[in-house]
């Protein structure tokens, strides 16, 4: 049996993570769960889990938890306890929202564990550093976006295969995008889009940010900064294309002219589970294809004026070093400043553009330096919303 410590193990990736072990309880023993404060969420899985370890990263919520979960269990509290769990196990599943994944996400890969990374933003931000722990002996990364496992299937096919001078066979990388909710809108209409407008997603059920980050295509350009960081990719081979019906969840060229794709219907327990069970398979389908009902696969080019986010990340991944890490920050507030009602929608990437066009772009050296690109970001776009408003963003 694999260990596995679910991080995050209150949110939707964690909640469905806890699906797929249960679907297949011979393969999985999860030794430790965390949240930042769910409490109840937190008791239910661990009496049905029985995990040895339960985190609360709100150290104000321990003794109510330490009360309620079954005899014998370890408590952890306080803003460390997520990324102690991650220490705990083979496969460390890091659902963790946003920039708070880092921590997890580099105990993860320092212990020498495979990470079923589904916090693309630690990735993002902290690229440079990220990449020197990869190295770990012993540590890798299988993600669990639902486009860059596509893509990680699609590259485990074409396997070590290479052109005949010995250089990749790789002529680019796909990222497909569902468009999200206001698809085919005009920048004009999208002016006096509401918050309700933007959190109805067509096709995937997600956590308010992330949907709204599908909706201003800004999850998508995070994607794409975190193809490259995954898989050494350049920009310039990195492309997306909207696939309305998210079938297709992306792609990969090979210089013969050949596509390899991974089709499946939306459903986020196969990526996690892939993740889990890599190098092999979970025996247990989720996200098989009906055949004789799936009758059309539609693609477009997105929209870059409607949707500046896409190339804004775009700007911040090219430039490099704090440049996407302040990108991510500025973004979080933007975003958290919409769902307020503070600002509108296509304010957001106004302060993004705002706050980047700003940035003097450094190379981070340390976890401290991320950490004040990503202060910089916020403060950044803070200031940015306050100007908007007259808000003051805390």
């Amino acid at each position: 049996m694999k260990t596995v410590s679910l991080v995050g193990s209150t949110g939707s990736i964690g909640t469905q993570a806890v699906e797929v072990i249960c679907a297949e309880p011979d393969e999985y023993q999860v030794v430790a769960i965390g949240a930042a404060r769910s409490v109840d969420i937190l008791v239910a899985q661990a009496a049905r889990l029985r995990p040895a370890t339960v985190a609360i990263a709100d150290a104000t919520r321990a003794a109510e938890l330490r009360d309620r979960v079954p005899a014998g269990t370890e408590v952890l509290a306080g803003p460390d306890s997520l990324a102690d769990i991650a220490r705990e196990a083979e496969v460390v599943v890091n659902g963790v929202v946003g920039f708070a994944g880092l921590p997890v996400t580099l105990a993860a890969l320092e212990s020498g564990h495979r990470l079923a990374l589904a916090n693309k933003e630690s990735l993002i931000a902290a690229g440079p550093v990220v990449q020197r722990v990869r190295s770990t002996p012993g540590a890798e990364i299988v993600p669990v976006d639902s486009e860059h496992c596509a893509i990680h299937q699609c590259l485990r096919a074409v396997g070590a295969a290479r052109t005949a001078d010995g250089s990749s066979c790789v002529r680019r990388i796909v990222l497909t995008a569902s468009g999200g909710p206001f698809r085919g809108r005009s920048a004009r209409e999208l002016a006096e889009v509401t918050i309700a407008d933007a959190l109805n997603h067509p096709t995937w059920r997600m956590g308010p940010k992330i949907t709204v980050d599908s909706s201003t295509l800004m999850n998508k350009g995070l994607e794409v900064i975190e193809a490259n960081e995954l898989f050494h990719v350049g920009y310039d081979r990195i492309e997306v294309v909207v696939h309305p019906q998210s079938v297709i969840h992306s792609m990969v060229e090979t210089t013969d002219g050949a596509t390899l794709a991974q089709l499946s219907m939306p459903d986020m327990r196969l990526p996690i589970g892939y993740a889990l069970a890599y190098p092999d398979r979970l025996a247990t389908p989720f996200g098989a294809i009906d055949w004789k009902t799936l009758t059309l696969l539609e693609f477009e080019q997105p929209d870059r004026k409607a949707f500046p986010c896409l190339d804004l990340a775009y700007h911040a991944g090219r430039a490099g070093g704090t440049a996407p890490a302040v990108l991510n920050g500025a973004n979080e507030v933007a975003v958290d400043a919409f769902l307020k009602g503070q600002i509108r929608w296509t304010d957001i990437s106004q302060v993004i553009d705002e706050v980047l066009a700003r940035h003097d772009v450094r190379i981070p050296e340390s976890v401290e330096d991320v950490l004040a690109a990503d202060d910089e970001g916020r403060q950044g776009a803070g200031d940015a919303v306050a100007r908007l408003t007259g808000v003051v963003v805390g």
